[in-house]
Formats: C-alpha cells, structure tokens, sequence
C-alpha cells in the first residue's frame, strides 16, 4: 500500500494512545515527577494528553506542531477534556525553533516527551521537500564518507541532538520513541561530547505492531542533571521488562554493544589492526553483473551477451557468504577499473566487446545517483585496488547476523570479487587465508567482536568493527603465534596482515 504525502513526508507515524499511556505509566513507575512538559512534534496529542492524566505534577505543559491540520484537531481534543491551563498548543517548525526558549519557560524538572519522524534526509530529498535541517555536515564525516551513505542521517537523529543540547544543564528527562540506530548515535553524541546525562536506558517496542513499520525501535530515556556523566545505558526487551537484557556504553572513544565484552578483550582491540576491505561498489548490477551460460553471460536486463574475459572477474555477494559456506552461482563482474580513477578508455583496446556493451548501457551507468561518479571517467567503480585481485580471501557478508569468516581462493586463476555488503582480508597464500580465518572464528573472536556489533542494525557487520581485532595478539594468546608468524612474517605491518600485490596477469 503506498504511503500517504504525510507518512512519506514528515515521517508521521502517529503514537497510538495505548502506547502513549504505557510510556507514561513506565516514567511514572521509575519515579519520575515532572513539573514541566514539552512535546516538540505533538501531532494529534495523544502523548501530550496521556502525560497530563499520568502526572498531577505537571504545572505547565507546550504542545508544537507542524502541521496546522493536527493542532486544530489537538485543540478540538483539549476542548471535549474541558480544556487544561497548564496546557499551550501551538504551530510551530521544528528546524526554526529555539528550544532553550521554549525550555526556558517551563519549570524543572522537565519532561520532554514525544516520536519525532521517522524519515532520512535523503529520502525527504528526494521527494523534494523542504522539511528538512539546514545542511550541514554535522556529523562530522570527512571526505568520501561525506558524500556516500554515510552522510544520510535520520531526521530524528537531527532532532534529538538539537533536544540533548537544549536540556543540558538542566533538570529533567527525555523519552522519546525512535529507530534504534537513532537511540545509539544520539547516545553516542551525548557521551562524546560530555552531555550532562546522568542516567539513560533503552527499551524495546514493537514497531511492527503499534506503527505498521518494518523497523527495530525503541523508547530512549535519558536523565539530565547538571553535572551527570554516566557512560552506559540498560537495554530492556520491552517497556514492561524489569531486568535489562544488556548493557552498552561508551569507552575508549567507541559506542559498545556490549561493555562487559568489551572490557574482557579490550587487550585485543587495536585501531585498524587488519586490513579489512568492502567489496567493489559500482550501483548498476543490471549492466555490472551477469551470470556464465555457456560462452555467453546473462546480465540483470535479460540480455544475452558475448564478451571477453579479460575485465571479467569471478564474484560472490553478500548472500551467497551469509551461511559460512562461499556459494557460486556462476556470477561474474565486470571489473573495468584497477585502482580507482584509473581511465577506462583502455578498455576498448584491450576488450572491444566489453567496451561495446558499457557504451550500449552507458546511459544507466551515467545515471548513477550518487556523488562519487561525478567527474569520474566512464563506467567508473569504487572500492578496487591492489587489494581486490589478491588470489586468496578471508570474507564475511556485512548484511547477514552471523559472525562466519570463509576462505575464498580464485578460480580458473583470477581473484573471487565481491559486492559492496561484503568485506575481505586480501592474502596471498592459501595458507595465510586459512590461518586468518581459523583465528576470525575462534569463540575469543565472536566474543570480542560480539563487544562491536549491534544485531539489530541494517548492516550490523562493517570494515570498521573487523580491523579493531589485533589478530596477531590473539594468535599469541591462543598459543597459535609461531604459526602466524610462519604465514605473516616476524615483523610486519601491524596495521595490516598482508600487503597484497596485485595480479599483474589481468592487466597484461
């Protein structure tokens, strides 16, 4: 069922007054006591009126609103409860508003309540709509990762950090419904940047259920006092759980999923220990990638095409790593790029047929949405080097919630390729991939990474979180280090297991 303009718009997913209630019976059953209360995108005002009935101790409430349409409805509501003083409803825009004002007027401690919209930047972009923050790097990524996906936020995201720094200093608490990825980076902001939070908490909610969305959400409740600095956060299953199913925190610079893992291994954590790649980003598998029939190969269009081998590498994608066991499925790539930036108009001499088809779908791959080919000669791809022709490989699918390293060596002589969800440890024996890989799947391995990864993330596994392990250390405390040091040598670089050098046949 397509979405309506103010679902896909402003994120609207209105609170259900059931769920408003059992947030504010849990505030209430924590021993909270507002005197102040702000809901800064109130929409129909379900949470609003659920806190006022909750709490006897709110002196004075402000409901803002967008959308006129809501707050007309929000102020029929307030009219059939026979009105409230403590209550002012308003319109009013979210991105232009100074919420210290706003808080200014309300008496501590506040409670600052509410589900902010749940919708990306880039989304909203896409449909052109102006409801949207001022553009701004804010979350500080430098180069390639400023323009590719990591510079796509949340809009909540947004909000709430504006949230976090208008209640530092002051008395009171913030729940707010949002995605679970919001709720960490938002945690992660306010301990990186010494947010006066004294206590904080997550508890899981059926977005499914109350919102008819496909999403891991959460209810994050943050204590503020001035003065408070507490690094961790208890993670419940639902908003009626008791005991906390987890505990992450915030240590040596990183956001942990688990920090009591992380303090059991945090002798083996060393920042980018390991050369860990992403697999070939090229955002065109209808041209880029095609299957083997016969002499011939079938790209995603349907057509049927005859090509050379020379720009054509064997290929695995992140779903054919997930269960541990690498599948072929006859998948080939075309790989027209060494090193990124490399002209590609030496394709035409050394493969015509391949440069006759990228010219024939030349407008597809000219079509490419993202940034990064601006500018960049013609069929351009990223995410290539010496790295990527290594003969042997220790992979792992970034989508797929299983920590399984698989050894992948070439076939028919050249390198096994992978998609840009999929990541690698480059080797250049056969035995050195496997000494990796048997370290990677050690129970000290998962558990160590296990301090890292947030299950419930969309892409919960990233070369990041691999190169933090030190697989050199571990090997010396798994008692495996004169082999390790058979396969890598006695020094080496302790950034990077290997140093690959790259198949000097492909480009011959």
């Amino acid at each position: 069922m397509a979405k309506s303009k103010a679902v896909a718009e402003y994120g609207d997913f209105q609170t259900p007054s059931g769920l408003a209630r059992l947030v504010c019976a849990l505030l209430a059953k924590i021993g909270l006591q507002p005197a102040g209360l702000l809901e800064p995108t109130c929409g129909l005002g379900n949470f609003l009126y659920a806190a006022l009935d909750e709490f006897q101790s709110i002196r004075k409430a402000v409901g803002a609103e967008i959308n006129p349409c809501y707050v007309d409805q929000a102020k029929a509501t307030l009219r059939q409860r026979g009105g409230d003083s403590r209550l002012r409803l308003a319109e009013a825009d979210f991105f232009v508003t100074d919420w210290k004002d706003i808080l200014d007027e309300l008496p501590e401690p506040i409670l600052v309540l509410g589900n902010l919209p749940w919708v990306t930047n880039a989304h909203l972009g896409g449909l052109g709509s102006r409801n949207l923050p001022k553009k701004s790097n804010f979350q500080n990524h430098n180069g390639l990762d400023a323009i590719t996906g990591k510079s796509n936020f949340d809009i909540s995201e947004w909000m709430l950090i504006r949230l976090l720094e208008a209640m530092n200093g002051r008395q009171g608490v913030l729940a707010i419904l949002c995605k679970s990825s919001v709720a960490r980076k938002v945690l992660h902001h306010a301990w990186k940047n010494d947010i006066a939070a004294r206590t904080s908490a997550v508890y899981r909610i059926d977005a499914d259920l109350y919102f008819a969305a496909a999403v891991d959400a959460v209810l994050l409740v943050t204590h503020f006092e001035p003065g408070g600095r507490e690094l961790t956060a208890k993670v419940y299953r639902d908003l009626e759980d008791d005991r906390p199913e987890g505990i992450l925190g915030y240590e040596d610079g990183m956001l942990l999923a688990d920090i009591a893992a992380y303090q059991g291994g945090k002798h083996l954590c060393r920042e980018g220990a390991a050369g860990w790649r992403s697999g070939i980003k090229h955002d065109c598998s209808k041209v880029m990638e095609l299957l083997r029939e016969g002499p011939r190969y079938r790209n995603g269009l349907g057509e049927l095409v005859e090509l050379e081998d020379f720009h054509l590498y064997p290929m695995l994608k992140s779903s054919d790593l997930a269960n541990g066991t690498p599948r072929r499925k006859n998948r080939y790539m075309i790989v027209p790029q060494r090193t990124v930036g490399e002209d590609t108009a030496a394709v035409q001499g050394r493969a015509p047929k391949t440069w006759t088809y990228l010219k024939a779908h030349g407008d597809l791959l000219a079509k490419r949405s993202s940034s990064i080919y601006r500018n960049r000669p013609a069929f351009s791809i990223f995410g290539v080097g010496d790295y990527t022709f290594a003969p042997w490989k220790v992979a792992i699918s970034g989508f797929y919630k299983r920590l399984a390293f698989v050894v992948v060596g070439p076939v028919s002589g050249k390198a096994v390729v992978f998609d840009d969800t999929s990541y690698f440890l480059p080797c250049q024996t056969k035995e050195q991939a496997e000494c990796a890989a048997t370290l990677l799947n050690s129970p000290e391995a998962r558990a160590f990474y296990n301090a890292f990864v947030f299950w419930d993330s969309k892409r919960p596994i990233t070369a990041d979180i691999l190169r933090r392990l030190d697989l050199r250390q571990l090997a010396a405390e798994l008692g495996s280090e004169e082999q390790f040091t058979a396969c890598f040598g006695t020094h080496g670089d302790r950034r990077s297991c290997v140093v690959p050098s790259p198949q000097r046949e492909f480009w011959t």
